[in-house]
């Protein structure tokens, strides 16, 4: 890793109070748990594809309004 780089993330690590360790580890969470756009794209798809029995949804809808 560039010598440059390693100043700016000791930098930003110190200033939030952390050793340079535990900043990484935070970027590395942070990123990894945050779905990519092509992620969401494709669970979009797979959601707006999903296939529905109207048997089904009339079921959910008399179900719901029992609860009046």
């Amino acid at each position: 890793m560039p010598e440059d780089q390693v100043r700016v993330l000791k930098t930003r690590a110190a200033q939030a109070g952390k050793s340079l360790q535990a900043y990484m580890q935070e970027l590395i969470t942070r990123e990894t748990t945050k779905p990519t756009m092509a992620e969401m794209a494709a669970r979009l798809e797979r959601e707006a594809s999903a296939q529905y029995i109207t048997d089904d949804v009339l079921a959910a809808i008399d179900e719901g309004r029992g609860g009046r």
